[in-house]
C-alpha cells in the first residue's frame, strides 16, 4: 500500500538483489514499486503516476533504453535514471540524449543516489510548478503575450507547444509587426532552457562587420576601436536561446560562421584562435523569402535548409480579423494602466472602424494606434473620434458587416458580428466562420456560448 504523500520510485531490474538492496534504501522517504523486466515496468507505470524510474540498461528482452522510451512517451513523464554495470561514455551520451536525467554505474553508490533521487525530484517539483504557470497563462493569455483565438493563431499555438521541448532549430515568418519575436520568447519559455538565456539579436539594424563582432564576440585589439576582449551573444546565449531576427539580412561571409555554430556548436572570435563551444537553441525569424533568395544567389542553401527544420508562419492581422477585439481588449487595459488613463473599453462604431482597417503594420500598428487613441481619448471608452484619421477614413472592409450604434461590450460587439456574419453567408456556418477568421467548432462553440437560437442564425448548419 502506497502513501499519498510519498513520491513513487520504480525500480526495474533483472536482478533480485540489486532490485532489493535499492529497495531497502530508498523505502524509508519514497513509495518504492518493483519490475524484474520492461514488460512489468510497463504495466506498473500504467497502473501508477510514478515520479522517478530507476532502470537498468542491459536486461533480456526490452532494455532499459527502449523502456525509458516508452516511459518518456507518458503524461506525466517520469524522470529516468539508468543504471549498468557496463557503465562507458558513449551508453551515458547514448542515454542523456534519449531523455535520461541522468547515468549511475554499479554497484550504486547509496549517498550518490540519494543526492540524485532529491535533486531530480526537487527540479520535477518546480518544473511542474512553471508547467502549472504557464498553463495558466496560456488559458488567459494565449501563450502569454501572443494573443489569438482564430484558427489560424491555434494552429501557431500548437506548434509552439509541440516544438518548445526539443532542441530543433525554429524558423518563424511573418510580415513585419506580426509579434516574431514574442513567438520566438513563448518557444524559449515553455522550453528546458527556460531559466537559461534569451538573447535576441536584430540583424537589419548592425552592419555587417558588426554583426559578426555582436554574433561571436571579439579579441582585444582585434580592429580600430576594441578596447577589451568582448563576449559574444553565442556566448550570451550559452545554454539558452538566440534569436535572430530578420535573417535574410545577414551577409554571406557571416551565413558561414552561423552554419559551422549550428552544426559543430564551435566558433572563434573575431581576431581570435581559441575555438569556443556553446549549447544554444537558434530561433530565426524573416519577412523575406528566403527560398526565393537561395534561387537568387543571395541566401546559403545550406544555411537556409539547416533553419528549415520547423517552420511557424505568423498570419498578417488582416488574416484573423476576428482577433482584433480581443487584442483591442488586451491593449486598452494595458497600455491604460502604463498611461494613467481610466478607459473602459471602445464604442461598437469605432471597433468596426478597426475591423475594416487592413492594418499593413500588423499587430504593432494596431498596438501603436490604440496607445495614441488612449493618451489622447475625452471619456470612459474609445470612439471613432478617437481613431487615427488615416485609419478612420479607410475604405470599410469587404463583407459589410457593420456592428449597430449603441455602446455595447466586447461579448456583445463579438456576437453581433456573429449573427451579422451568418445572415451574410444565408446561415452557412463554414463560410461565416471562414469570414470571421475561426473555425467551425469555435463558432459552434461561440453560438452556443451567445444562446443564439435558430432564428438568430438562420438558414441550414452547412
Amino acid at each position: 500500500m502506497t502513501s499519498p504523500h510519498k513520491p513513487i520510485i520504480l525500480i526495474v531490474d533483472d536482478e533480485k538483489n540489486t532490485r532489493e538492496g535499492l529497495a531497502r534504501a530508498l523505502r524509508r522517504n519514497y513509495n518504492v514499486l518493483l519490475a524484474e523486466n520492461g514488460a512489468r515496468a510497463l504495466q506498473l507505470l500504467q497502473e501508477n503516476s510514478v515520479d522517478i524510474m530507476l532502470s537498468d540498461v542491459r536486461m533480456p528482452g526490452m532494455d532499459g533504453l527502449a523502456l525509458m522510451q516508452r516511459a518518456l512517451a507518458r503524461t506525466p513523464q517520469p524522470v529516468c535514471i539508468l543504471l549498468t554495470a557496463y557503465g562507458s561514455v558513449e551508453t551515458a551520451v547514448e542515454a542523456m540524449k534519449r531523455g535520461a536525467y541522468d547515468f549511475l554505474t554499479k554497484p550504486v553508490h547509496l549517498d550518490r543516489l540519494d543526492i540524485l533521487v532529491r535533486r531530480a525530484l526537487r527540479e520535477r517539483e518546480v518544473e511542474s510548478e512553471n508547467r502549472r504557470l504557464h498553463e495558466q497563462l496560456d488559458a488567459k493569455f494565449g501563450l502569454d503575450q501572443i494573443i489569438g483565438q482564430s484558427a489560424a493563431m491555434q494552429e501557431v499555438f500548437d506548434t509552439i507547444r509541440q516544438v518548445a521541448p526539443t532542441r530543433a532549430t525554429v524558423l518563424v515568418q511573418g510580415e513585419s509587426g506580426t509579434g516574431k519575436e514574442l513567438v520566438a520568447q513563448a518557444i524559449h519559455r515553455l522550453s528546458p532552457r527556460a531559466r537559461a538565456p534569451f538573447i535576441p539579436v536584430h540583424c537589419a539594424a548592425l552592419s555587417h562587420n558588426l554583426l559578426e563582432s555582436e554574433l561571436f564576440g571579439h579579441e582585444k585589439g582585434s580592429f580600430t576601436g576594441a578596447t577589451e576582449r568582448r563576449p559574444g551573444r553565442f556566448e550570451l546565449a550559452d545554454g539558452g536561446t538566440l534569436f535572430l531576427d530578420e535573417v535574410g539580412e545577414i551577409d554571406p561571409s557571416v551565413q558561414v560562421k552561423i552554419l559551422r555554430v549550428l552544426e559543430e556548436q564551435v566558433f572563434e572570435r573575431v581576431g581570435g584562435q581559441d575555438s569556443l563551444h556553446v549549447d544554444v537553441r537558434l530561433v530565426a525569424a524573416t519577412n523575406r523569402d528566403l527560398k526565393q533568395m537561395v534561387d537568387e544567389g543571395r541566401f546559403r542553401e545550406d544555411l537556409f535548409y539547416r533553419l528549415y527544420v520547423v517552420v511557424i508562419h505568423l498570419p498578417p492581422l488582416r488574416e484573423r480579423v476576428s482577433d482584433i477585439p480581443l487584442l483591442t481588449q488586451h491593449f486598452i487595459r494595458s497600455l491604460s494602466d502604463q498611461n494613467n488613463k481610466v478607459v473602459e473599453g471602445i464604442t461598437p462604431e469605432a471597433m468596426d472602424v478597426l475591423t475594416a482597417y487592413p492594418w499593413p503594420g500588423n499587430v504593432r500598428e494596431l498596438r501603436n494606434a490604440l496607445e495614441r487613441m488612449v493618451v489622447l481619448s475625452r471619456g470612459g471608452k474609445l470612439a471613432v473620434r478617437d481613431i487615427p484619421a488615416g485609419i478612420r477614413d479607410h475604405t470599410p472592409r469587404r463583407g459589410g458587416i457593420a456592428i449597430g450604434a449603441n455602446d455595447m461590450s466586447l461579448d456583445e460587439v463579438e456576437k453581433q458580428m456573429i449573427v451579422r456574419a451568418l445572415r451574410a453567408c444565408n446561415g452557412n456556418r463554414t463560410k461565416a466562420a471562414g469570414q470571421l477568421g475561426i473555425s467551425r467548432r469555435t463558432l459552434h462553440r461561440k453560438l452556443n456560448e451567445y444562446k443564439l437560437r435558430e432564428e438568430d442564425a438562420p438558414g441550414p448548419a452547412a
